[in-house]
C-alpha cells in the first residue's frame, strides 16, 4: 500500500515535469519569431537580442537536474523582460500588430509555465513529504525513492527588472 502510494506520487512528479517541458518548448518556439520581429526595427539594441538568443540556446541545451534547468529558464525570462522593457522606447515597435500578438502569446505562455511550475512543485512537495515521514520513509529508503527538487525562481528574478540606458 505504501509502496504503491510512493509510485503514484513519483509518477505525478514525472508527469508534472513533462507538463513544464511542453510549456517551455512552446516558449522556445516563440522566441525566434519575437527576435525576428524586433530585428526589423533599426536602432534597436543588438545586445538585447543577443542576450535573448543566448539565453534561449542555453535553456534549450540545459540538461541535468531541475535546479540547473530552473536557473537557465530564469535567465531566459530575465532576458525577455529586458527585451520588453527596452521595447518601450520604440513606439513603432510597440504599435506593430505582429509584436503585440507575439507579446500576448508570450504572456499567455508565461502564465501556463507558472501554472505548470506550481503543479510540479505541489507534486514534488507531496512526494518529498511521503519520502520523509514514517513508515513511508522506510519503504522509500528500501526501494530507492528520492526527494524531488523544486522548480523555483532565483532571488534576482523576484525583484523588478532594472534597465539602464
Amino acid at each position: 500500500m505504501v509502496f504503491n502510494s510512493l509510485v503514484r506520487k513519483r509518477n505525478r512528479v514525472k508527469n508534472a515535469w513533462s507538463d513544464i517541458d511542453v510549456q517551455l518548448k512552446r516558449r522556445y518556439d516563440l522566441v525566434p519569431n519575437l527576435v525576428e520581429t524586433v530585428k526589423g526595427y533599426k536602432g534597436y539594441e543588438a545586445s538585447v537580442l543577443e542576450n535573448v538568443t543566448k539565453a534561449r540556446t542555453s535553456a534549450m541545451n540545459q540538461g541535468g537536474g531541475v535546479a540547473g534547468r530552473a536557473q537557465a529558464e530564469n535567465m531566459l525570462s530575465g532576458a525577455l523582460k529586458s527585451l520588453f522593457a527596452v521595447a518601450e522606447n520604440y513606439p513603432q515597435l510597440r504599435a506593430s500588430e505582429n509584436f503585440q500578438k507575439l507579446q500576448d502569446q508570450l504572456s499567455s505562455l508565461e502564465n501556463d509555465i507558472q501554472s505548470a511550475r506550481r503543479y510540479y512543485n505541489a507534486a514534488a512537495r507531496e512526494l518529498n513529504n511521503a519520502v520523509q515521514v514514517f513508515p513511508a520513509s522506510i519503504v522509500a529508503g528500501v526501494f530507492g525513492f528520492k526527494q524531488s527538487e523544486f522548480f523555483g525562481t532565483d532571488e534576482s528574478e523576484r525583484g523588478a527588472v532594472k534597465v539602464s540606458f
